[in-house]
């Protein structure tokens, strides 16, 4: 995994401005130095300038980038974060046709199949990857995003230049950047936030390449052109032949996933996702004579302050043990407590650029960074309960009812803390609902489908297209700024596109929740952990934790030059943190209850004051 950066436009001339834009490009790697603290680089020619940091995974002597390929009077480069886990077949399928390899690594596989191919050679990509293309021939910069949207790219114009980067503090070391927060951007963040539109930049003129998409920037046009969308077509295995697919699926995702030339680990929680992937690591490395390390997290106090709920009705370590037990895996149990939590808040915001999941970021960022001391690379089983449909929203019947997102059916307790003003202005429930509706519109239709299921389809493209958005970011953000690479192999492209057009009735067998990829996985873990009841992330049930947050917030709001003060109703956060908070009914997705909302505040406000963010209404 890695960081890029760079510039395209007519302006750019290294011969007679050749250190300043060096420099911009020295700086767009430094702050972004977290994603690839191994290695650095930049490449500028008329017309391009790229930027490169790097977190050596694959071929740590041969993978320096910004990589080049030069033949005849045609120059052309590149710069990538990823992996491309079908590297070693596509690197033969090359060398047959005639291209030469310096390196092992999987970007000059990458060069040479842009080099030979164009554009199209993206859908042969099995990976995750933002990757930037500079034909110095046709003088075309090419942008690639993968299909589910693992890789975080941002570009803006400044003047008539493009600017991109894998984050966005990366857009803002360019020069001619501003952090302007409008209506639009403010809307983001309390009416949708912690997610954000597909596309969006969240700050005024910035944008982000869209899943499955490429630009293209030739001059002063620039084209964004899907290269990839789900289909909904008819599903015609039997439920057999449906759960011996599925199994195959899941097992080559995690086997090719598991592509590394430094040791791997996983994250294990004791649910049937991460003990699936840990399962297959560890008896693959079993065979090599090597033992699989993993890890688990909790919160300190919650053997004490953990209550059971309809989220969450069982803590994970009993189930982390029979795992460790059964594979056989080296276990590190990683505790994170109040303090670290909460003051981790900040650096959360640091490593998405926007206020983001409150302590549910915040902890994983916390854990990543522990994670790091042992091991560079984790396999996740992220992404399983959007694409099998895990979440308490595909099954109950409000969700089918509510024209609204079903993780966030409520506007009101987002404007619990929010001025009156404020409100008035933003019309937070048309934006919502706006965003909402535009993605129904979106949603892959199935002719002949029943109402029942044309709405499930849509409740799984929202899941898909938001919520895991949402989780994706968090996880290469958490992951990449303590240089740990996160994997996700149940969000293979593969696994994504055959369950999407499983009938629900075998997704969901007799009720069962993940039904299906329960049944993929008889064989592979013990019975009691297949069958286990859905348990999510977990989060800290430490009364003492929601106190520190509301003194924390009431310092601010008593703070005359707090940013967030004019955001915010100063007597609504004393009596919000005078009552007890309401863990029953969160305000995003499972987790994001009272204490969340107070830790949300504290990093809007943080955001605002750390980027010099200019509001606009």
């Amino acid at each position: 995994m890695c960081g890029i950066a760079g510039f395209c436009g007519k302006e750019i001339c290294p011969e007679t401005g050749k250190e300043r834009w060096i420099q911009i490009l020295e700086k767009m790697n430094q702050v972004q130095k977290r994603r690839g603290p191994d290695d650095e680089g930049t490449y500028l020619t008329r017309g391009c300038g790229l930027a490169h940091v790097r977190l050596s995974i694959i071929d740590l002597a041969g993978g320096h980038q910004p990589m080049i390929k030069k033949q005849g009077n045609r120059e052309c480069a590149i710069v990538f974060n990823g992996e491309i886990y079908n590297m070693n077949p596509l690197r033969k399928e090359l060398e047959k046709e005639g291209a030469v390899f310096v390196t092992a690594s999987d970007t000059e596989v990458l060069l040479n199949g842009f080099f030979l191919h164009g554009w199209q050679y993206v859908k042969k990509l099995n990976g995750i990857f933002a990757i930037a293309f500079w034909d110095g021939k046709e003088k075309t910069l090419t942008l690639f995003r993968d299909r589910l949207g693992v890789k975080p790219l941002f570009y803006t114009k400044a003047g008539e230049t493009l600017v991109f980067a894998s984050e966005l503090k990366g857009l803002f070391a360019y020069p001619e950047t501003e952090a302007v927060l409008d209506r639009e951007g403010l809307c983001e963040i309390f009416a949708l936030g912690p997610a954000k539109t597909c596309g969006s930049g969240v700050f005024k003129g910035m944008k982000e390449v869209l899943p499955g998409h490429f630009l293209q920037i030739r001059g002063e046009d620039i084209k964004e052109i899907p290269y990839w969308e789900l289909k909904s077509i008819p599903h015609e295995d039997c439920f057999e032949k449906t759960v011996e697919k599925t199994a195959f699926l899941v097992e080559d995702a995690v086997k090719m996933q598991m592509l590394s030339d430094i040791p791997i680990s996983t994250f294990l929680s004791g649910g049937v996702d991460s003990s699936l992937v840990t399962a297959i690591c560890a008896r693959e490395l079993k065979k090599q004579g090597k033992v699989l390390n993993t890890f688990s997290f909790d919160f300190e106090g919650n053997q004490k302050y953990f209550r059971a709920n309809g989220f969450q009705p069982s803590q994970d370590r009993p189930w982390v043990e029979e795992m460790v037990k059964y594979a056989g895996t080296n276990h590190r149990y990683l505790e994170c407590d109040n303090r670290k939590l909460a003051d981790a808040l900040y650096q959360a915001v640091d490593a998405r650029d926007l206020p983001c999941m409150a302590d549910v970021e915040s902890s994983m960022l916390y854990f990543c960074s522990r994670v790091v001391d042992y091991n560079k690379v984790t396999l996740t089983g992220e992404c399983a309960d959007e694409i099998f449909g895990g979440y308490p929203w595909f099954h109950k019947k409000e969700a089918f009812e509510q024209e609204a997102f079903p993780w966030s059916p409520s506007m009101e307790p987002r404007k619990a803390l929010l001025s009156e003003e404020l409100t008035q202005n933003l019309h937070m429930e048309e934006y919502a609902k706006a965003a909402y509706e535009k993605t129904i519109r979106e949603t892959p239709v199935l002719f002949g489908e029943n109402s029942m299921e044309k709405r499930r389809r849509e409740i799984a493209y929202l899941n898909l297209k938001w919520f895991m958005i949402t989780l994706l970011d968090r996880m290469d953000r958490t992951s990449m700024y303590s240089g740990l690479e996160a994997r996700v192999p149940l969000a293979d492209h593969r696994i994504v596109e055959y369950v999407w057009n499983v009938p629900w009735e075998m997704k969901c067998p007799g009720g069962i929740v993940k039904g299906l990829l329960r049944n993929a996985g008889e064989g592979k873990l013990p019975k009691e952990v297949l069958w286990r009841k859905k348990s999510p992330y977990p989060k800290t049930y430490h009364p003492e934790y929601e106190r520190m947050l509301g003194r924390r917030l009431l310092e601010v709001v008593s703070d005359t030059k707090a940013p967030i003060r004019e955001l915010i109703d100063s007597r609504k956060v004393k009596r919000f943190t005078e009552s007890p908070s309401d863990y029953g009914k969160p305000w995003y997705g499972q987790l994001m209850a009272g204490p969340q909302m107070l830790a949300f505040m504290l990093q809007v406000n943080y955001w605002l004051e750390k980027y010099r963010i200019r509001i606009q209404l």
